[in-house]
């Protein structure tokens, strides 16, 4: 049989790539369980096949995978989230103070700036109070939320059911994937496909691991420095560390502002500049660690995923697809920065770009 010229097939598969745009977006928040379930699948298929060529069955390597995941959430359950949710109650109720004292502090250093009935001190006294009510109504839904029979039945029952299944079944549905491929491309999806792999098993895996150890990092050192709200900062900054730079940065204004509003010295006490300085180090020592020790060994310098391309994808993602299309947007984006290598270097290649004669 004659292969589909390429104008059919351009057209059948951009249908296709169509139609499955178009389902993502009506079925919306419905298949989160099981996007997150598949993730989850994914990021532990290493370690299910790292124990079966230790002599364990699959069946034996996901439930021993699946008892030390739930030890760990128990944990968390029991330990980290419930101090996590009062220091983020206690950050909210202190944003009033915080902007209070930053209003004092302006006042007594620059006074002809900042009058009393002036527009900017209003403003600063309007954020504070802003910041509690509206972080306060957020964080209640959330709560809220999180108790709900939906929240309870994804987060408890759906996704680690969906994972343990795909995680059971994982290499027998890439080898069905690999059986249905078009088999004049299949050279290629497969070449694609494991470069995809690549770039994503080194930023979803090698970042989150940088993410939680520098999270881990943030949250340990500031606690230990004596930071009221040391655990919700390093958290912050673990959570948006996946983004380079942007994580340190905000964690660490966030850090030293509240390191400012509690080591400052008012009424007479003298300022600790030695704790201020210290919190100050301790981002400059997380930075130092990510950027010269932990990105280059966990992450690699080969991932091709700009951080400008990460937050547009965020971006776009988040806009059509909602929570749902932030979860995918880093593996579409990573994806799609594949595809567009290999549309290059073809492109490249082809007589459209060297003409008709090559320079010699």
């Amino acid at each position: 049989m004659m292969a589909l010229p390429i104008k059919d097939q351009l057209k059948f598969w951009g249908i296709a790539i169509a139609v499955v745009l178009i389902v993502l977006w009506a079925l919306g928040n419905v298949i989160l369980p099981f996007v997150l379930g598949a993730a989850i699948a994914y990021l532990l298929d290493p370690v299910a096949d790292r124990l079966q060529r230790l002599g364990l069955s699959r069946v034996l390597a996901v439930s021993l995978i699946t008892l030390v995941t739930l030890m760990v959430f128990v944990l968390l359950i029991l330990l980290v989230i419930p101090t996590l949710i009062k220091q983020t109650s206690a950050l909210i109720n202190t944003a009033p103070e915080v902007f209070a004292r930053l209003q004092g502090w302006l006042t007594a250093r620059f006074p002809e700036l900042i009058e009393p009935d002036s527009m900017i001190r209003q403003q600063l006294g309007a954020i504070g109070e802003t910041i509690q009510s509206r972080g306060g109504e957020l964080l209640s839904g959330v709560i809220n939320s999180a108790r709900g029979l939906v929240g309870v039945i994804v987060l408890l029952v759906i996704v680690p059911v969906v994972t343990v299944y795909l995680l059971l079944d994982w290499d027998k549905m890439i080898a069905r994937i690999d059986g249905l491929l078009p088999r004049d491309h299949a050279d290629t999806l497969r070449q694609l496909a494991r470069d995809i792999d690549r770039t994503l098993s080194s930023f979803l895996r090698g970042q989150g691991t940088v993410c939680l150890i520098l999270g881990t990092f943030y949250a340990v050192t500031l606690m230990l420095a004596g930071l009221n709200f040391g655990l919700i900062v390093g958290f912050i900054a673990g959570v948006i560390t996946f983004i380079p730079y942007v994580g340190a940065l905000v964690g660490g204004v966030l850090a030293i502002g509240l390191a400012l509003f509690q080591f400052w010295g008012v009424d007479g006490e003298t300022t600790n500049w030695l704790r201020i300085g210290i919190v100050g180090a301790i981002f400059v020592v997380g930075q130092f660690l990510e950027g010269n020790i932990l990105t280059p060994k966990l992450v690699g310098s080969s991932v091709g995923l700009h951080p400008v391309w990460l937050i547009f994808a965020l971006s776009v993602f988040g806009s059509l697809f909602g929570f749902v299309g932030m979860l995918v947007a880093v593996p579409l984006a990573a994806i799609i920065g594949v595809v567009a290598r290999y549309g290059i270097a073809r492109y490249k290649n082809s007589l459209l770009f060297q003409g008709q004669t090559k320079d010699r």
